[in-house]
C-alpha cells in the first residue's frame, strides 16, 4: 500500500485562536490526521473544552491559554508545548484581530497599533520563537492564516487588509531564511467563512445574497474547507510547498467580487 501523505502521526502542532471557527477546525482536522495538537486561545476555559472535545475523540490534546499581543505569554506557549511533548513540527499562527471598521485616515493610533501587533508582529515571535528546534532537526512547518483582504484594497478594513498582506510577506522571507533548514512557511488566505467573527455577514438572509452575489460558487466556505488545506500544508502532501498564499474563497477574488472576511 502506498503512504499516506496527508499522515500527521507523531507530530506537534501548536494552534492560536484554535478554540472556535478556522482555528478549532484546524485542530480537529490535524488530531484527526494523528497529530497532537496544543489549543491555545486567550480564555482558559475555550481551551480546555476543545482540548477535552479531541481527547474524547481518541486524540491527544492539551490546552495552553495565551495573548498573542503578550511576548511573555507567546514565549510561555512554546515552552510548555516543549515541556509536554519536547517539539513542536507545526505552528499555525491562525489568532488575529480586526478592531477597527472604517476609513485609515479615521483609525486611532492605538488601534492601528493593535492590528498590526496582534495580526503581524506576535507572528514573528511565535515563529521566531519555535524556529530553533525545528532548525535543529531540519524539519517543520509554519502556517499563516492570512486573508483574501490583503489582496485588494478595502474602504472600510484597510488596515486589516494591510496587516494580511504583511502576513503573506512574512511567509516569503522567512520561507526564504529557513528554507535551507527544510522549514516550509505558508500563508492561507479566506474569503468569507461561517466563522462567528463574519456572523454579521451570513445570518441575514440578505447581506449573505449581496455578498455571494458575485462569487462563483454562489455560496460562503466552512471551516473545514480551511482546515484541509492546513493539514495539507503541514502534511508530506505539501512538502515542496512554501513561500505561497493558498487563496480559498470560493472564486471571489477572480471574479472580481470585493473581499470580505
Amino acid at each position: 500500500m502506498s503512504e499516506n501523505i496527508f499522515d500527521l502521526s507523531g507530530k506537534v502542532a501548536v494552534i492560536t485562536g484554535s478554540t472556535k471557527g478556522i482555528g478549532k477546525a484546524m485542530a480537529e482536522q490535524m488530531s484527526q490526521a494523528g497529530a497532537k495538537v496544543v489549543v491555545s486561545s486567550r480564555k482558559a476555559g475555550p481551551c480546555d473544552e476543545v482540548a477535552a472535545e479531541i481527547n474524547a475523540a481518541g486524540g491527544e490534546a492539551i490546552a495552553v491559554p495565551c495573548h498573542i499581543g503578550d511576548k511573555d505569554q507567546c514565549r510561555n506557549l512554546i515552552d510548555a508545548t516543549m515541556e509536554k511533548w519536547g517539539r513542536i513540527d507545526i505552528l499555525v499562527c491562525n489568532a488575529a484581530a480586526n478592531p477597527f471598521f472604517g476609513s485609515l485616515s479615521d483609525i486611532p493610533d492605538d488601534l492601528f497599533d493593535k492590528t498590526m501587533e496582534t495580526n503581524i508582529k506576535s507572528n514573528v515571535w511565535l515563529a521566531t520563537m519555535a524556529a530553533p528546534q525545528m532548525r535543529e532537526r531540519k524539519d517543520g512547518v509554519i502556517i499563516i492564516t492570512s486573508s483574501i483582504g490583503g489582496l485588494k484594497g478595502d474602504a472600510n478594513l484597510g488596515v486589516y487588509a494591510i496587516s494580511k498582506a504583511a502576513d503573506m510577506q512574512l511567509a516569503r522571507n522567512l520561507a526564504v531564511e529557513w528554507g535551507p533548514d527544510n522549514i516550509r512557511v505558508n500563508c492561507i488566505a479566506p474569503g468569507l467563512v461561517r466563522t462567528d467573527m463574519a456572523k454579521a455577514l451570513w445570518e441575514n438572509p440578505e447581506i449573505y445574497k449581496r455578498v455571494t452575489s458575485g462569487a462563483p460558487l454562489e455560496r460562503i466556505g466552512e471551516p473545514n474547507e480551511i482546515a484541509g488545506a492546513a493539514v495539507f500544508l503541514a502534511s508530506s502532501a505539501g512538502s515542496f510547498m512554501t513561500g505561497q498564499t493558498m487563496v480559498i474563497d470560493g472564486g471571489v477574488t477572480i471574479a472580481g467580487a470585493p473581499p470580505v472576511d
